[in-house]
């Protein structure tokens, strides 16, 4: 798709009936926020340049980075909404490396299920309007939960963050867990790294992974810094030592199997903890308060559904992720989530909540083809 497609209009009507003004945001931007917060996979297919100055830029790979980039550039006031429609730039499967997005972020909003809950609406009523005779899926993750999972379990804070790194992707969690649940077969690290990582000697073994770099010929600019590489060898080295009880990782991936319709699945969640015989606190009766807050916005209560192993490979999100399928092809179409520490990362000086979403304008387009 080249040009924005005939139903653009109907988006924006929209916007305005939900109050989120369109706001503008510049093609070209900072690379080190999508490089450090926006995850593996979109890493690898952003569009890197540099400008005069040798700073390092790219072509707007998405449109959440940025909106909260700008928003604390303005230094404007919270609660507030912004909605966006344009091009954003990156590699993808099918071949195509320009394509259309709209969305809107929710920025500032206290009541957290509130927010969450209008967010999927939100996202429901766009495409509701622009496939009127399409079934839509929703399906639902939380972060947070699966976070409260493995702290109440007892995983080592090591573990703890190589699982929530890996929430998202079915493929690196299903490797995590292969490696947490047999620690025999977690490889040996070779001498003279070795005797760096037993004494947990960072800072030596960043200036021999820096040797290493030098002699190869390899740039400390061109991927993960030496400090960054030792960082990660020691903490490997700490999670190869974790022997994991029987009864909780049988737990975890208890867990991992629920799925249930949404207003069932606080109950499903409920029993789960009660079985493990843990608490699930704050994160619990968030969740419980989220989908009362969905079902009051009439949603088919058929299509919602809550999978607690789904998760979306963006580093920034901290609870609720989301999807919204539909049509012949049951592809995602929108895709969203909270992230409730990515503006204080981005140097906003007081925390602000966020959630929000995409939708992808030329999947749409696809399906009224298709119809």
């Amino acid at each position: 798709m080249t040009a924005l497609p005939a139903f653009a209009a109907d988006i924006l009507a929209l916007f305005e009936e939900r109050g989120a003004p369109l706001t503008e945001i510049a093609v070209l931007q900072p690379a080190d926020p999508f490089l450090d917060m926006a995850g593996e996979d979109l890493r690898r297919r952003i569009f890197l340049t540099e400008s005069e100055t040798g700073a390092a830029l790219c072509l707007r790979p998405e449109f959440t980075i940025p909106v909260c980039i700008d928003h604390i550039a303005s230094q404007a006031g919270t609660p507030r909404r912004y909605a966006y429609l344009g091009e954003v730039f990156r590699q993808r499967r099918d071949g195509e490396a320009e394509f259309f997005q709209a969305g809107i972020e929710d920025l500032g909003e206290t009541d957290i299920a509130r927010a969450d809950a209008r967010s999927i609406a939100d996202a429901h009523a766009l495409l509701t309007r622009t496939l009127p005779h399409a079934t839509l899926t929703v399906t639902l993750g939380d972060q947070r939960v699966f976070e409260a999972v493995l702290a109440a379990l007892g995983l080592p804070r090591g573990w703890q963050k190589r699982l929530a790194r890996a929430f998202g992707s079915s493929e690196q969690l299903a490797a995590a867990l292969d490696d947490l649940a047999n620690p025999a077969q977690r490889g040996a690290v070779a001498e003279p790294v070795a005797a760096f990582v037993a004494d947990g000697d960072h800072d030596g073994l960043a200036r021999h992974v820096s040797g290493l770099m030098e002699r190869s010929g390899l740039s400390a600019t061109a991927g993960r810094t030496p400090q960054e590489i030792a960082r990660r060898l020691i903490e490997k080295a700490e999670l190869r030592s974790v022997r994991l009880s029987r009864d909780a990782f049988d737990a975890l991936k208890r867990f991992l199997s629920i799925r249930a319709p949404l207003q069932h699945s606080t109950e499903a969640l409920r029993g789960f903890a009660s079985e493990a015989g843990i608490s699930l606190g704050a994160a619990l009766d968030l969740f419980a308060a989220r989908a009362e807050a969905i079902a009051s916005h009439d949603l088919p209560a058929e299509t919602v559904a809550y999978d607690a192993a789904f998760g979306r490979p963006l580093d920034y999100y901290t609870g609720l992720v989301f999807e919204i399928s539909g049509g012949s092809s049951q592809r995602p179409l929108v895709g969203g989530g909270r992230y409730d520490r990515l503006l204080t990362l981005l140097g906003a000086k007081d925390p602000i909540p966020g959630v929000g979403f995409s939708v992808w304008l030329d999947r749409i387009e696809a399906e009224r083809a298709s119809a």
